[in-house]
């Protein structure tokens, strides 16, 4: 796969190591170049800097041939922007959203964007881990 990863900080290096790894084509962008020091040594992607939300910044970096946008930034509405444009503009087939407001990733999700929320994902795995028994698996 072609991918691109906006957003380079802990989970997106980690994303993109993954990738990189399993030898899919990775460009990594993030507005911050010293981003790009999360990246496990030996990553064999492309590192970008620039604005995910910017059209040109895009098309530079491949936009058009990608089989995946990932938006992994800190900021629910710029990865919200970004992956509408990577799908409703250039027409990616897959692009992922990374949204920190659950009741955000309920809208986002209704607009059709595959979504992942760390709060509710969060949530739920310490409320399970509450009703357990301490020690127990």
């Amino acid at each position: 796969m072609n991918v691109i990863v906006m957003g380079c900080g802990r989970l997106g290096s980690r994303i993109a190591g993954i990738l990189d790894s399993e030898g899919h084509a990775v460009t990594v962008l993030d507005v911050n170049e010293s981003a790009f020091r999360r990246l496990p040594e030996g990553f064999h992607g492309k590192r970008a800097v620039g604005n995910g939300m910017d059209a040109h910044t895009l098309e530079k970096h491949g936009i058009q041939a990608a089989d995946a946008f990932l938006a992994v930034t800190q900021g629910d509405n710029r990865n919200y922007f970004a992956s509408q444009m990577a799908r409703e503009v250039y027409g990616v087939k897959r692009v992922l959203c990374r949204i920190y407001d659950p009741v955000r990733e309920d809208i986002f999700r209704d607009l059709g964007l595959e979504t992942f929320s760390p709060t509710s994902f969060g949530a739920q795995i310490m409320v399970d881990m509450l009703r357990k028994e301490p020690g127990r698996k």
